[in-house]
C-alpha cells in the first residue's frame, strides 16, 4: 500500500467521501480478557462456538447462516438470539485497535457487518444514530429500527426524529444492545436481503447521504454469496470506482466480482491497514 493511496483513504474517511466496511477480519486482534481466546467473528468461528467447539457437517461448515438454519430448526430461533448475545453481550473483549483507529478518523458513516459492541463502546461518550438490522418481523415494511444514543443511552427514535448531523453506525447484521436482534440464519438473511434489494432496509437518509460514495472493506472476504448480496446493496449508487477492500491473497471469484462492481482490491491484510495508520498517526502527533 503507497503513502499516497494510504493519505487518500484517511482523509476519505475523514471527510465522510469514504465509508469504512467492516468485515470478520476487523476483529482479528481481540481476545478474551480472561481465557485469551479469540472473538468468534469469522464464519468458522461462529459456528465453531454456537456447537460447543465441534465442527459441524461439511455442507454446514461452508457458512454460518447454513450452519445457524440447522439448529434453529433444532432448537429454535431463541438460541440463535441467546448464543449470540451470550457472546458479544458483555464487557469482557479487549478493545480492536482498528475499530479504535477508525473511531478516531471520526467518520460520519461506519458500516459494520460483525454483531460485536466494539464501535457503540468507542462511541459511548459520542452522540450518534445506531441503525440495527433486522429480518422476519410483522407489522412493518421496514427492516432495521433506529436509535438515538445520548447521555449514556439509547432511545427507539423514527426516521423524522433523526438528527442527521450525528455521526451513524449502522449494524445491519445486528447487534445485542440496546435490544438483541440479530440477522444469523439462512430464513433471516432471505428475508433481509429481499428487502434490502426493495429499499426496504437502508433508511432514506442514508441512501441520500450515500450517493456517489466510495466504500473501504476492511476484513471482508467476497467468496459467498450472502456477504457478496449484501455488500452489492450497501454500497448502491456508490461513485467510480465504487471503493476499495483490502484482500491479501483474492481469489478468481474475488477479483471477478471486484471488477464487476468497480471496487479495486488492495492486495494488503488487515494488519499492513493497521501498521500504516498507526504509523501515520504517529506522524500526524509529532508534526
Amino acid at each position: 500500500m503507497t503513502d499516497s493511496l494510504l493519505n487518500q483513504l484517511v482523509q476519505g474517511i475523514r471527510s465522510g467521501e469514504i465509508v469504512p466496511y467492516l468485515g470478520p477480519g476487523a476483529l482479528s486482534d481481540v481476545v478474551h480478557k480472561e481465557t485469551d481466546e479469540p472473538i468468534p467473528a469469522t464464519s468458522d468461528g461462529l459456528i465453531l462456538a454456537m456447537n460447543g467447539g465441534k465442527p459441524m457437517a461439511p455442507k454446514l461448515m461452508w457458512e454460518f447462516a447454513r450452519a445457524a438454519m440447522n439448529l434453529e430448526l433444532k432448537k429454535g430461533r431463541t438460541f440463535i438470539s441467546r448464543f449470540l448475545t451470550d457472546t458479544y453481550g458483555h464487557d469482557k473483549w479487549t478493545q480492536s485497535r482498528l475499530h479504535k483507529l477508525v473511531a478516531d478518523l471520526n467518520p460520519h458513516l461506519v458500516l459494520d457487518i460483525n454483531r460485536d459492541t466494539q464501535l457503540q463502546d468507542l462511541y459511548a461518550e459520542t452522540p450518534h444514530t445506531l441503525i440495527v438490522g433486522l429480518a422476519r418481523i410483522a407489522g412493518t415494511d421496514f427492516r432495521y429500527r433506529l436509535y438515538h444514543y445520548q447521555d449514556g443511552a439509547y432511545r427507539e427514535v423514527k426516521n423524522a426524529e433523526v438528527d442527521v448531523t450525528l455521526p451513524v453506525l449502522f449494524k445491519p447484521m445486528g447487534t445485542p444492545r440496546p435490544s438483541a436482534d440479530y440477522i444469523a440464519s439462512d430464513a433471516d438473511y432471505v428475508d433481509y436481503i429481499t428487502e434490502l434489494m426493495g429499499g426496504f432496509a437502508i433508511p432514506g437518509f442514508v441512501k441520500e447521504y450515500r450517493l456517489n460514495r466510495q466504500y473501504l472493506g476492511i476484513g471482508l472476504r467476497l467468496t459467498r454469496d450472502t456477504e457478496r448480496m449484501v455488500f452489492t446493496d450497501m454500497i448502491y449508487s456508490a461513485g467510480d470506482p465504487a471503493g476499495w477492500v483490502l484482500i491479501e491473497s483474492p481469489t478468481a471469484k474475488e477479483r471477478r466480482f471486484c471488477e464487476s462492481k468497480r471496487v479495486e482490491i488492495i492486495e494488503a491484510s488487515t494488519s499492513d491497514l493497521l501498521q500504516a495508520l498507526e504509523a501515520a498517526q504517529e506522524s500526524a502527533v509529532e508534526t
